[in-house]
């Protein structure tokens, strides 16, 4: 084979996955409601909207990390909430991807990056599929500085 051949079967066999990640995506799929609980949560994220929150968390969901100390933190969703008071509704200065879904029957794990001007956050969400919907019930996160 030709190094052009090569070039056009790698570009083929690449291209493979992608087009059968996005065929099982479409409307009314697992995946796709999953998406869209996480498409949610990413408005609240930007918008610092917490009834965003309220649709796709469970109530006692618990947001953990590791503090300063280097200890495990802590944050219930009342707690979390109230740190959006003095900035509710405004739009942040962000960007927000999300970068990998795995679904096995009523659970998933979703993995989202939101990149701040001085900050970048990766976040593990765990949800569970409860009645219809997909909802948050933890999430774990690393926060860095850029």
């Amino acid at each position: 084979m030709h190094i052009r051949q090569l070039l056009s079967l790698f570009v083929i066999l690449a291209a493979t996955p992608l087009a059968a990640q996005k065929a099982e995506a479409t409307p009314g799929s697992e995946e796709a409601n999953v998406r869209a609980t996480v498409k949610e949560y990413l408005h609240g994220l930007k918008f610092n909207d917490v009834r965003s929150f309220e649709r796709t968390f469970t109530p006692d969901a618990k947001l953990m990390f590791i503090n300063r100390g280097g200890q495990v933190g802590q944050l219930t969703q009342p707690d979390w909430y109230r740190g959006f008071a003095t900035v509710a509704g405004k739009e942040e200065a962000g960007e927000f991807e999300l970068l990998a879904v795995d679904i096995t029957g009523n659970a998933a794990s979703v993995k989202v990056r939101e990149t701040y001007p001085k900050s970048v956050y990766v976040n593990y969400l765990s949800m569970l599929k409860v009645g219809n919907e997909w909802k948050i019930v933890n999430k774990i996160y690393n926060a860095r500085t850029r």
